[in-house]
This record gives C-alpha cells, sequence and structure tokens, in this order.
C-alpha cells in the first residue's frame, strides 16, 4: 500500500522525501497496535481504527488500481498519466467510501418489525420493545451518538428497552470519562431498560466496573438470570458466548412455566437450536454488525444462521441487528446504524 501511494506521489508531485513518507505510513499502519497500551481515547487510537478502514478498503483496491493502470499505458495513454489518473479515481473513491460510510455509521434509523407469540401474556395484548446493541460507546461513538439513541428510542415510546451487548468498546473508562452514563441515564420506558453482556464488556477485563456503572444509570444487566416482567411475560438474559461457564437456554427456561411468553436476549445469534428446543419465543441478538463494511456481509452471512434481520423458527421469531455503533473505524458500507422497534400482539 504505500508503494503505491509512492508512486502515485512522485509521479504527480515529484514527491522526493521517501524516507519521512515511509515513517508517516509505518506509523499509519502499526497505529492500532501502538495503540493498545494507550487509552482507549487516545489520538493514536482514533488514528489506528480510521486505519482498519483504509487497509481492508485498500487491500481490494490497489490491486485493481494497479491492473487498470497498467492497461491504461499499454493501451492507451503513456505511463505517467496512467499512475495519475489512476490514482486520482483511487482518491476519488475513498472520499466517496468515507464520505458515505461516515454518514451510514453516524445517521441510525429505525428498523420495525411485527410479531405475534401465540401465547397469554396475561391482560396484555401488546408490548412495544426498542432494542439497540453494539454501541460499542467509548472512542468514536461518543456522546453526541449516546444522544442519538436516547433520543430516537424515547420517540418510540416503547414499553421496555433492550440492550443486547457491546454496549462498551472494551474498557469502560472511556464510557465513564466522556459521562456516556448520564445520557443513557435518560432512556425510559415503564418497564424497564435491561442489558446483557457482548463480547467486548469481557474483552475489556472490567466487567465489575462496568456493571457498577450500569447499576448507577438504572440499567439492569441480566447475567443468566430470568425475570418475570409485569406479571405477563419471562425476560432472559445470557451471558456471552466468550463465557464458558454460562448456562445453556435449556438451564435457565427449565423452572419457568412455558405457557407464559418467554423473550430472551444472547448477544451473538449462535444458538438458535438452542434456543428454540428451550421453547423461547422471541430470542434478540447483535454482535455480527452484518459484516459492517462491504463485503463483510458476505463471511457473517456463511457463519451465522441469520446474520441480520429476521428469521421464524418454528414458534421462535429471531431478530438480529447490525447494531448502532461500529467497531473500529466509524464507517459502515452495505449497512447502517439502527435501532430495532418490536411490537409483539400476544394472542393464545
Amino acid at each position: 500500500m504505500g508503494w503505491n501511494g509512492w508512486v502515485w506521489l512522485e509521479t504527480s508531485f515529484g514527491a522526493s522525501h521517501i524516507y519521512l513518507y515511509g515513517v508517516i505510513v509505518a506509523v499509519f499502519a502499526y497505529s492500532y497496535l501502538i495503540s493498545q497500551p494507550f487509552s482507549s481515547a487516545s489520538p493514536v487510537r482514533v488514528v489506528g481504527s480510521y486505519w482498519l478502514g483504509i487497509f481492508q478498503y485498500a487491500l481490494l483496491i490497489f490491486p485493481l488500481a494497479d491492473l487498470l493502470a497498467w492497461i491504461l499505458q499499454t493501451t492507451v495513454i503513456d505511463r505517467e498519466d496512467a499512475i495519475v489518473w489512476t490514482g486520482i479515481a483511487v482518491v476519488a473513491l475513498f472520499i466517496w467510501i468515507f464520505v458515505s460510510g461516515t454518514f451510514n455509521a453516524y445517521s441510525p434509523v429505525v428498523r420495525p418489525y411485527e410479531v405475534t407469540v401465540a401465547k397469554n401474556a396475561g391482560s396484555r395484548k401488546q408490548l412495544r420493545i426498542a432494542m439497540a446493541s453494539d454501541m460499542h460507546f467509548g472512542t468514536l461513538s461518543g456522546r453526541a451518538h449516546a444522544r442519538r439513541l436516547v433520543a430516537k428510542i424515547n420517540e418510540l415510546k416503547p414499553d421496555l428497552i433492550l440492550l443486547p451487548g457491546d454496549i462498551i468498546d472494551d474498557d469502560p473508562k472511556a464510557f465513564m470519562k466522556k459521562g456516556i452514563g448520564d445520557i443513557l441515564k435518560e432512556l425510559h420506558a415503564p418497564l424497564g431498560v435491561y442489558g446483557v453482556l457482548g463480547n467486548h464488556e469481557y474483552y475489556g477485563k472490567q466487567i465489575p466496573v462496568f456493571l457498577e456503572e450500569m447499576k448507577r444509570i438504572n440499567i439492569q444487566m441480566l447475567l443468566d438470570e430470568t425475570m418475570m416482567i409485569d406479571d405477563s411475560f419471562y425476560l432472559v438474559g445470557r451471558k456471552d458466548k466468550t463465557d464458558h461457564h454460562r448456562e445453556s437456554f435449556q438451564q435457565l427456561t427449565s423452572s419457568l412455566r412455558h405457557e407464559i411468553p418467554i423473550i430472551a436476549m444472547d448477544h451473538q445469534p449462535s444458538d438458535l437450536q438452542n434456543a428454540e428446543e428451550s421453547r423461547v419465543d422471541l430470542l434478540l441478538s447483535g454482535h455480527t454488525h452484518r459484516g459492517q463494511m462491504a463485503p463483510n456481509h458476505l463471511f457473517t452471512k456463511k457463519l451465522f444462521e441469520v446474520d441480520w434481520g429476521y428469521l421464524r423458527k418454528n414458534q421462535m421469531h429471531v431478530i438480529v441487528s447490525s447494531g448502532f455503533g461500529f467497531w473500529g473505524p466509524p464507517l459502515r458500507l452495505g449497512s447502517r446504524s439502527e435501532i430495532i422497534q418490536i411490537d409483539v400482539t400476544f394472542k393464545a
């Protein structure tokens, strides 16, 4: 990648300081690794996050650009013009990727779903759930993005708010330093706000600190726990797959009355058969980001039975969100930051 950039700069602008250029490229290329000992809000981590996006698309685009330049210089124009114009096209393409990708990342949409659960939920006939996963609050998903989340969810007037994992991006320090918790404290739903752990909460190795902060802002985290909500339905919150000692859905639901609706959160949509056999009625997950940056969605589609959207497995409804935030660069291509609105009808 560095060589491609140098050839274009040298040919187009007569650049001559190759060693300085090499140092700059090296700093960018290794910035994410260099940033690991530093705070998640450090400028080096920010540069490293953006580099991940540059790295992915450079791997895809540069070989094609080299091929195009070779074809042009052998058939249409001379070598220098081929390099110059191919480079301009590549720069324009990267600008488009970053502009549209940033817009998709920071401009969330609300995706509505309607499901019918064939069980009696007492006196409750309808339930509106607002769901958001994979916020990754911390480095580049910060206070402004948290305010978008709160505003859009509260506009929906949900009965229940569910956050199925990856609320923070690894370490809770940036989350707490930026005061994002005080923003999330403004989420309102009469039946409460509940969440579960995602893999990134485990990566930060600060789960007790994170749980204490969630308790402070009235978000109840369910760690392999089951609750009866409003004498109408069960809410099951499962630990993430990262925790090898977590309980199975069979263990979590074995003591429940299965004639009552069961709504469950499991961060990764990788255990659908287990949930369906345990008679879960509505399973909510995230984790996949739908690949976040195309063409990664082709891989997530192969890895998961459903990597985004809706799936029906016998009595069980499965909804997987592409996430509200992002991992690494604030870029989304082929996916969009989203909040899920689920209108549930209970009909015995």
